[in-house]
Parts: structure tokens; C-alpha cells; sequence
């Protein structure tokens, strides 16, 4: 066998091993099926019509880190695949919101264990550490990246409360309130301005 010849082979065996098993990937991927068929728990306590899914909302999350301007210290390629990430746990543990009285604790323990059986179910290795890596900097909210997409979770959640009111006629106050003054990021405040101004416009 030529040198290229095996390196070409070493190559493709290297990739193998580092690459997710078609079984352990289409296991994992039809474990995430939920995400898309679980509704956004706050809106459905709030009888929204058609609401949102749990995959709806971090789609968004992505665009929104897609479209983003450039700043200083933030990898945007970062912000996408944690957008994307961000909630993947509920696809075990479900949507758990502040008023099903569950400590704030207990939440991160399951979500733990939720994304650590995930990652395993995805056979380990470097995909897996990434999607572990990216959802606890979420979590823990310890880099620029895990701030920005911070704000971006309550940007989508305003912007699709104020998308309900218009389209259904609600009074979803209690969603702007929740996220006032609590954006970290210049860009998130500029964006939630934005929302609030559209909303006072449209009043």
C-alpha cells in the first residue's frame, strides 16, 4: 500500500472513531423528535393557541446568532451551536417553568443527568463533549458566548409573547416583566428595545 493509501486509511479510521455510529447518531436524533413535538409550557399555561415547540424556539435562537453583528470577544459560530444546544435536555426532562415549583436545584440536577445520558447515548467522543462542553458554559453562564445566547432566550421569548398578542389578541405582560433589566449583552438590550418599542407602537 502507497503512503497516501494509508494515510487516506489512517484518515478515515481516525474519523471513524471520533464520529458518532449511524446507530448511536439516529438513536440520539429521534430521542431529540421531542423537542419538536413538546409545546412551550409557558405559553400553553397561557391557552396560546398553537404555540410554540421547544425546537421552534431554539431554530430562532439560532437565526438570531446567525444574524448578529460582529463584536469584540464573541465567537459567533459558538453562539449558533449553543443556541441550538441550549435547551436540549428538555427533551427528556420537558419544559420546566418557575411555576411547576420545582427548586431551581433540583431543575439543573435533572437537566445534568439529562444531558449526560444523551451524550452517552451518543456514543461519547468529540461530538458529544462539544454538545456537553457548549450546554454546561450555557448553564453556568461563564463566557461572553453563554451571556450573549442568554439574552438571546428571553429576546426570542419577548418577541414571540408580542407576536401572540398581536395574532391572538393576549395580554402576555408578565413575560416582558420577567425579563426586564436582566439582558447582559449591549446587543440584547438594543434588541429588547427594539421589542418594547414595536409593542408601545402597537398598544
Amino acid at each position: 500500500m502507497s503512503r497516501v493509501s494509508t494515510m487516506a486509511s489512517d484518515s478515515s479510521s481516525s474519523s471513524s472513531a471520533s464520529s458518532p455510529s449511524p446507530s448511536s447518531a439516529i438513536d440520539f436524533l429521534t430521542l431529540c423528535h421531542s423537542l419538536k413535538s413538546t409545546k412551550r409550557a409557558g405559553w400553553v399555561k397561557r391557552d396560546v393557541a398553537g404555540p410554540e415547540s421547544i425546537a421552534d424556539h431554539m431554530y430562532r435562537m439560532g437565526l438570531m446568532a446567525l444574524i448578529a453583528n460582529d463584536a469584540p470577544g464573541v465567537n459567533r459560530d459558538k453562539c449558533i451551536k449553543m443556541a441550538i444546544v441550549h435547551d436540549i435536555a428538555e427533551a427528556i426532562v420537558g419544559d420546566i417553568t418557575p411555576s411547576d415549583g420545582v427548586p431551581k436545584a433540583e431543575k439543573s440536577r435533572r437537566e445534568k443527568e439529562a444531558i449526560d445520558h444523551m451524550c452517552k447515548l451518543l456514543g461519547g467522543g468529540p461530538r458529544a463533549e462539544e454538545i456537553h462542553e457548549l450546554w454546561m458554559e450555557y448553564e453556568e453562564n461563564s463566557t461572553t458566548e453563554a451571556k450573549v445566547v442568554k439574552d438571546f432566550d428571553k429576546i426570542e421569548m419577548i418577541l414571540q409573547a408580542l407576536e401572540y398578542e398581536n395574532e391572538q389578541n393576549k395580554d402576555l405582560e408578565e413575560f416582558f416583566e420577567s425579563t426586564a433589566g436582566k439582558f447582559q449583552t449591549d446587543l440584547g438590550k438594543s434588541w429588547a428595545a427594539e421589542i418594547a418599542s414595536r409593542r408601545k407602537k402597537q398598544g
